[in-house]
């Protein structure tokens, strides 16, 4: 990832299987588009990177299992064939899907670690119709149970003004989510035009990554990492001044709270169909034991 705008030719590739690509997409590009000025799009660079690879019977040539706004960067999955994306679909369906973004947030984030629980709605106000917004807020419609996990990794500054490298976990998939809900405890995502309303407008990009996709699929789970662009050489512009977390290890850390979460749920599902397994039998056995008395009283009634 750079600072460099996108071309067709920009397309950096992390994974690929006879059932999946994971590319890294580019902060500058929408991931599908069938207007005809839209020349730069993740459909248009998968088209011309791998044409044999296209479904013509699909709308965009390609099964996009998940979505990245058009200013965000990082691990987007395709699925090549309608199996595959089924049961991409049904991971995500479950919430058994583990990701986890990077991003650079206005201000110093004070607490270290935190669960952000802003049910999200549509913005029904004149003139952010595009908006997402937070229930109680003024227009805010049909809004939605929403979390997100919050953990800091280093505080520095960004072009001079104080900034906070956190890595954000989602733990619903609401439109906008992440947006919203930093916006909502008053550090907004650097870079970002919409939710700043128009003010933040120097940066040359959005500075929020998805860094981490984790899909549980069977009997190989996909796994990818997207880089980091949030460093120095990248963008110079951001220096680090105080560091509280290695990005690793708090991944593996999110990766080790997911497997456990999968185990719990496997526990649960295992233990509920044993309850239905031993219901069944019990009711088996008094179904039995109700015509054996049936026969019984039958020749009784005879003698």
């Amino acid at each position: 990832m750079s600072s460099e705008p996108a071309s067709i030719e920009s397309l950096r590739v992390l994974y690929q299987s006879d059932d999946y690509i994971v590319v890294d997409k580019h902060w500058d590009v929408r991931i599908d588009s069938k207007m005809w000025y839209e020349k730069q799009t993740v459909q248009l660079q998968l088209l011309h990177h791998f044409p044999h690879l296209a479904d013509p019977s699909t709308y965009y040539g390609f099964r996009f299992c998940h979505q990245l706004d058009f200013s965000t960067s990082g691990a987007l999955c395709v699925a090549l064939n309608k199996a595959a994306a089924g049961r991409a679909y049904r991971c995500f369906k479950d919430r058994t899907v583990t990701k986890a973004y990077l991003s650079l947030l206005r201000g110093w984030v004070e607490n270290e670690t935190r669960t952000l629980d802003f049910a999200v709605g549509k913005n029904s106000m004149e003139g952010k119709t595009h908006m997402m917004c937070i229930e109680g807020t003024e227009g805010c419609e049909n809004p939605k149970p929403s979390q997100t996990e919050l953990i800091v990794l280093e505080y520095g500054v960004y072009d001079g003004d104080p900034v906070t490298k956190v890595l954000l976990q989602p733990l619903t998939g609401r439109t906008h989510q992440l947006r919203v809900h930093c916006s909502a405890i008053g550090h907004p995502i650097v870079g970002d035009f919409t939710y700043s309303l128009g003010a933040d407008d120097s940066p040359y990009r959005m500075m929020l990554h998805a860094y981490l996709l984790r899909i549980p699929l069977e009997p190989q789970q996909l796994l990818v990492t997207a880089g980091d662009p949030f460093i120095p050489t990248v963008d110079p512009k951001w220096v680090p001044q105080r560091s509280l977390r290695t990005l690793e290890a708090t991944v593996e850390a999110v990766l080790e709270h997911s497997k456990t979460k999968e185990k719990e749920r496997e526990v649960a599902r295992s233990e509920g169909e044993k309850r239905k397994q031993s219901k069944q039998q019990r009711t088996g056995e008094s179904e039995e034991q109700r015509r054996v008395c049936q026969e019984w009283l039958s020749e009784w009634a005879g003698d």
